[in-house]
């Protein structure tokens, strides 16, 4: 498991009872390099949407945690927020809870003639993802030609 990943799913392990707590449910962690800075997001999302005082409540909570256990080397920027209405759909659990609704979708390379496309999110396995354009027509996307998936906001 790589650097990453292994802060990832620790600091996962320390808030799934602080998100319990909260009411809140963890959307996606990462940790990534911007510049010269390391940042360490949590996204929490609940059903009406979260407000600050939510992200408030876990990154003091999840600071605390990650004071107390030390285990990341690096210096770095915790942010705690809401995913955002144009949410990128990285994990299944994700695919799942969109189903029949608007996304966009960018490729690595042009697929007749376009990386850019827009429909309804049909159905999605481990290998390929459909949607249904405005016209009608469903659109097949093998995964791994996928550079980013993401809520649309208007469509």
């Amino acid at each position: 498991m790589s650097k990453r990943d292994t802060y990832e799913a620790r600091t996962e392990e320390l808030l799934l009872p602080i998100a319990k707590k909260n009411g809140v449910e963890i959307y996606d962690i990462e940790y990534v390099k911007e510049g010269s800075d390391w940042y360490l997001r949590a996204y929490i999302d609940k059903e009406e949407g979260v407000n600050i005082n939510d992200c408030e409540a876990v990154s003091r909570a999840l600071s605390d945690e990650l004071d107390r256990t030390d285990f990341i080397e690096d210096a770095y920027i915790l942010e705690v927020s809401s995913p955002g209405l144009g949410r990128t759909l990285k994990k299944d659990k994700h695919l799942q809870k969109s189903i029949g609704q608007a996304v966009e979708i960018k490729t690595y390379k042009p697929l007749n003639g376009s990386k850019e496309f827009e429909g309804i999110l049909k159905s999605f396995d481990e290998k390929q993802i459909t949607i249904e354009t405005e016209e009608g027509k469903e659109v097949l996307f093998a995964r791994n030609d996928i550079a980013l998936i993401r809520l649309a906001f208007d469509f």
